[in-house]
């Protein structure tokens, strides 16, 4: 489990972010449309999984705007935006900003994906929901980059996420 603080407070998740050159661990995801999504579903394309407790903070909201910025310029890349916020808070939030250039997913159904890649909180006051992380992916679903955010009010280093697409 990962040791983080939450506003300096200690934090812990349930487990560990999965290894740089393993595989991607599967997915199902519910989509603002709530349509099912999986990992098989964005095959083929690079992705930065932007994961994040919710859209209706400060910290997430910046990192949405700037992986929307920063990443609709990369070729083949794809950002996923993934929290337990229910899609329709996703969709709300993304519409009012005018991002189109992520896509949101919601953990809300079972909280598998948040188990799987070891990023729920196991206690503090965001209990439950995911702690901040960026996963980034490559073509062939290996895992090039991760990072468990150890501050969870403070933003990821995109730049480094980023070059992990180089």
């Amino acid at each position: 489990m990962a040791n983080i603080t939450l506003g300096g407070n200690p934090a812990t998740t349930v487990g560990n972010l999965p290894g740089i050159g393993s595989k991607a661990p599967d997915f199902k995801l519910t989509t603002t449309d709530l349509s099912d999504k999986t990992l098989a579903d964005f095959s083929g394309s690079r992705l930065v999984l932007n994961i994040f407790p919710s859209v209706d903070t400060g910290v997430c909201a910046q990192s949405i705007r700037t992986f929307n910025k920063k990443a609709s310029n990369l070729e083949n890349t794809k950002v996923l935006c993934i929290s337990k916020d229910l899609p329709f808070a996703m969709a709300r939030f993304c519409g009012a900003e005018g991002l189109d250039n992520v896509i949101n997913l919601s953990d809300y159904k079972t909280g598998d994906f948040g188990n799987t890649y070891g990023v729920t909180f196991k206690d503090s006051a965001f209990e439950s929901l995911h702690s901040r992380s960026v996963v980034v992916v490559d073509t062939d679903g290996t895992i090039l980059h991760t990072e468990q955010v150890s501050e969870t009010g403070e933003e990821p280093n995109y730049e480094a996420a980023l070059n992990a697409l180089n």
